[in-house]
This record gives structure tokens, sequence and C-alpha cells, in this order.
């Protein structure tokens, strides 16, 4: 197992509070920055799904990414408590308290310490796309259900992508999307919705060609 050097921030790093039985989304990434397109996905699965919370997990750094340019973590949760300001969303940085370097660590962690929450793992179709890269994908998948919502430019591949073929037999009807938290998994549905265009790579490249005055 690979694990990073535990780091623990006061208000940072915490695990949010929940409570038996609730119906929670794990949505994670580096959110380098946080913008519009990631309030988008949170409002829409929690609703989709019918989530009594869902907890925006942001990652010390992605392992398939460069982190060069990775804000520090407190600054990246703060930005994201700022704009996913919602009574049911909860951020946290608490993978960086345990070390964790995948989501496989994290997924497991969560399901294993708490049986008996509903746990769902929340991802962009950007990210099915290259699931496959993953470290132990097919142990998350089979682990805790996984809700898929549509990017653009991912539309076409993610549905034939590697590990969509791979979990096809256990895809669910998108009309069944308030099931799947109460599915055993593998289980997952693919969401289709509004989209936006906005990326946390695009905005970075446009900072960095911003000369100050």
């Amino acid at each position: 197992m690979t694990l990073r050097h535990p780091i623990r921030i006061p208000g940072i790093t915490e695990l949010p509070p929940s409570g038996s039985g609730m119906r929670i989304g794990l949505f994670g990434g580096s959110f380098n920055p946080i913008h519009e397109g990631h309030r988008l996905v949170v409002e829409e699965t929690l609703r989709r799904l019918e989530l009594d919370a869902l907890w925006v997990l942001v990652t010390p750094g992605n392992p398939l990414k460069n982190h060069r340019d990775l804000a520090p973590l407190a600054d990246r949760v703060q930005a994201a408590r700022r704009l996913l300001d919602h009574p049911r969303v909860r951020v946290t940085g608490f993978e960086a308290a345990h070390g964790f370097t995948y989501s496989w660590q994290t997924v497991r962690f969560l399901t294993q310490s708490m049986p008996d929450r509903r746990f769902v793992w929340i991802m962009g179709a950007d990210n099915l796309v290259d699931f496959n890269r993953w470290e132990r994908w097919r142990n998350i998948a089979a682990m805790v259900p996984i809700a898929v919502y549509v990017r653009p430019g991912s539309s076409r591949r993610a549905p034939v992508s590697m590990a969509a073929s791979y979990l096809a037999r256990w895809r669910i009807d998108e009309e069944d999307a308030p099931r799947l938290a109460v599915l055993p998994p593998p289980a997952w549905v693919y969401l289709h919705g509004r989209q936006s265009p906005l990326s946390s790579s695009a905005i970075r490249a446009r900072r960095q060609h911003v000369k100050p005055k």
C-alpha cells in the first residue's frame, strides 16, 4: 500500500459528521481550482440520486496529474467551501490526515469504518474514460456504487471506455438513479443533464498567460 505522510490541519482534514443509514455521495478531486462545473455536478447528483449528504473530498494530489501548479490543500478546501455553500454539502481534506494516495484507500476506509452508511462514488464522465488507469479501479467498483455525470468532450468516449465495457452488466437505467445508493455494488448509472464547458486545467492555463500589469 502506498501512503503519503499524514497531514492534519484543524478545520480542514476532519471527517464530516454523519449518521447510520445516511445516503452519502463522495465526489473527489484536486479541485485546482474549484469552478462552476464542479458545482453543477454536485447539485445535480445530490438531487437526482436523492442523497442525504454529499462530501467533496479534496485530495492532497492526484497521482495521475502533475503537482507543479497544485495550490495548498487548505486553500483548495476553503475555496470549495465558499463556492459550494449548501446545507447538505461538506468539503473536507480528510484523506491527507490518513496519508491516502489512491481513491481505493479512501473507499475501503469509509466502507469498512462506517458500514451502515450508503456511500456512492461520484465522478465526471471524463474520469470514466481513464478509470481503468486508476489504482485498483475494479476494487472501487466492487466496494461502492458509482454515479457518472456527463462531461463535455466525453459523452462519446465514456460509454465505450474500457471501464464502462467491463461494468456494462451492472449499469442501471437513468430513471432508477434514486435507487443507486441502496444497491449492492457493483452498480452504476450514467447521468445526462446540464453541462459546463469549464475545466480546472483550462482555468490554470489562462491564469498562467495573464501577465501582471
